[in-house]
């Protein structure tokens, strides 16, 4: 009998790099074997994703995966797609005057930011990411950012991951969408685990009984794992299906 009957994953820094370099095919063929047969046995936990990628790239690496049967959560909780139905539904929660904030808050950035080198990462519906080819010149622009959201009053959470700024609605994010994926599911957080490498996964963590990390991890969420890869990114993860 298997102890978990879903495992809540992550995509960048677990199945595949935070840079911009190729994914590893073979571990994700890997990943997708261990899954189908998941799928078909019942023997152990299928794995899921929890992102703050956009709907497209999450639904492409659900496919990758061969998930075929557990919704995914996409764009930092705004999104949740059901592969087994082909549905895509954003969150209640996200009103149209919101949807009207997000796009002139992207309005403000195109105008203010983008004469600085900054970019948007495509294909984002309730939230935006900001990019910036060098690092530490994004970095520095998050109290421009965090003054001008609060002076105009679009409620937006910022937040740096390791190459890019998250602007997210205050009331949406990973642990909502993963909340979401229980509600619609029926899955018992006692029987879930998860995986992921940064700080915004311990979203993930507070709703599952059992975490893990891949080696390439923050060390403040190695902290608060129960289990750490020796192996980094896909790798790590097929370590840790292995333990599972």
């Amino acid at each position: 009998m298997r102890r978990y009957d879903a495992i809540v994953c992550d995509i960048d820094g677990c199945l595949s790099p935070e840079h911009s370099g190729p994914m590893d095919a073979g571990a994700l063929s890997r990943i997708a074997a261990y899954n189908l047969g998941a799928q078909e046995s019942g023997d152990r936990p299928v794995l899921t994703l929890c992102s703050g990628r956009p709907q497209p790239f999450a639904e492409a690496m659900c496919r990758l995966i061969g998930n075929r049967t557990l919704p995914i959560v996409c764009e930092n909780g705004v999104w949740l797609y059901d592969p087994a139905a082909n549905e895509y539904v954003m969150d209640p929660a996200i009103t149209p005057e919101q949807l009207e904030m997000i796009a002139e808050a992207t309005r403000w950035v195109r105008r203010e930011l983008g004469p600085r080198g900054v970019t948007i990462q495509p294909g984002k519906a309730a939230s935006i990411s900001l990019y910036h080819a060098d690092t530490a010149i994004l970095r520095s622009l998050t109290p421009l950012i965090e003054s001008t959201f609060a002076r105009e009053g679009w409620p937006l959470r910022v937040s740096m991951t390791w190459l890019y700024i998250n602007c997210d609605l205050v009331h949406i994010s990973k642990s909502s969408g993963v909340r979401r994926l229980i509600a619609c599911t029926g899955l018992d957080g006692a029987r879930l685990a998860g995986i992921g490498d940064t700080t915004s996964d311990l979203a993930i963590r507070e709703h599952v009984a059992w975490f893990a990390c891949p080696s390439n991890a923050q060390d403040e969420l190695k902290q608060r794992a129960d289990f750490v890869a020796k192996q980094p990114e896909a790798d790590g993860v097929l370590e840790i299906l292995a333990r599972l």
